[in-house]
């Protein structure tokens, strides 16, 4: 990490906050664009190590079970075991893809504060000091923030609650009754593990479960950007991509569904000392409660730019934020996939170029 600490600002052309796939893609775009890390850029991650939110993924979690992990820009991932755990896998290449492309990252960095500072540049006010940028790349995520619902009673249950961001591998919960709420690709995942292990599953949910038959095609994915697209464009809190297009109907979940694992309750009503309770008179007993219910963007150091509209959302137009151009935020909303935000670092950093009067380099012209 560089050893910069300073008591003034330090002049730079672009501030890269985050290095999961959408700040290393962005970081990418900057140095083919001519930009020198450390020199013109900074990208600095919160993380202690390389790897984004994958290096936090549960051990069971093996490269093999991991759909949809696009290769970051100029470096494929070869050769990868699929039965080693996914964040060994991932963490190892993001960490070959810094050195080979000398990216620099400045770890672990807290950011605090972006504002308005003096000569129509930004403050970015960190853990290392403050830097005096003229443009920024927000790839922030959404890992360190998961969100938890808030329900009648939770804080008298006896048991465990957990968020999956915390989720240690279903041998953990060998012989307990556990509840896991949530019907998204996370949930059935952590049920259909822990099933194996557990005394009782139940599987509760706010709506009943969509399931994708045939393949998820070009256009499906189109279909389903199209729709997170259009929230973040009229400024309303963005919803996942993988939240708009079902669960696939694999061999996997064929069988937990005949198996009755994927059966699935209502949302329940309140939570008890013991359980968790529906109005009906229905009840559940249970060791653990699993919260997999998601996770919130991670734009709050964004709040004295006065981004948010009325919706609750920042309104971003392609990667721009509306209300201020020197923004651009990637892997947020559409760009929140692997393969969203390496096309999000590549539009953000074209347009950061053209604020910057940079031209193009030849070779991004392809």
């Amino acid at each position: 990490m560089n050893d910069f600490v300073a008591q003034e600002a330090r002049d730079v052309d672009v501030v890269v906050i985050g290095a999961g796939q959408a700040g290393l893609s962005g970081a990418y775009h900057l140095r083919r664009a001519g930009l020198e890390p450390d020199r013109d850029f900074v990208v600095l991650d919160h993380a202690p190590r390389p790897g984004g939110a994958w290096q936090f993924r549960w051990p069971s979690l093996t490269y093999g079970k991991v759909h949809g992990m696009h290769a970051l820009p100029g470096m494929e991932l070869t050769g990868a075991d699929p039965a080693r755990p996914s964040s060994a896998v991932i963490s190892e290449y993001f960490a070959r893809y810094e050195d080979t492309f000398g990216l620099r990252v400045h770890r672990p960095v807290d950011v605090n504060a972006v504002r308005e500072g003096e000569r129509g540049r930004l403050l970015v006010e960190t853990s290392e000091g403050t830097y005096a940028t003229r443009a920024l790349l927000n790839a922030t995520g959404t890992w360190d923030r998961p969100f938890w619902p808030r329900y009648p009673g939770q804080e008298t249950f006896r048991g465990r609650q957990l968020h999956t961001a915390n989720y240690p591998g279903p041998e953990e919960f060998a012989g307990q009754r556990v509840v896991v709420v949530g019907g998204g690709a996370s949930g059935t995942q952590h049920l259909m593990e822990i099933a194996e292990y557990a005394a009782s599953t139940t599987w509760v949910t706010r709506r009943p479960p969509v399931y994708r038959e045939g393949p998820f095609t070009e256009e499906l994915g189109r279909a389903a950007v199209a729709m997170v697209e259009e929230r973040v464009r009229l400024g309303l809190p963005p919803r996942s991509v993988v939240s708009v297009t079902g669960l696939p109907l694999n061999d996997a979940i064929v069988a937990a569904r005949a198996k009755g694992v994927l059966d699935r309750l209502p949302m329940f009503d309140r939570i008890t000392p013991g359980g968790v309770v529906w109005d009906d008179g229905r009840s559940v007993d249970a060791d653990v409660i699993l919260w997999a219910t998601g996770f919130r963007p991670v734009i709050d150091h964004l709040a004295p730019l006065k981004l948010r509209t009325a919706g609750g959302g920042i309104q971003i137009d392609g990667t721009r934020a509306v209300r201020d151009a020197r923004v651009h935020l990637v892997g947020y909303g559409p760009s929140a996939s692997t393969i969203g935000a390496n096309r999000a670092g590549r539009a953000a950093v074209r347009e950061i170029r053209m604020l910057l009067g940079r031209t193009p380099a030849a070779a991004d012209a392809g």
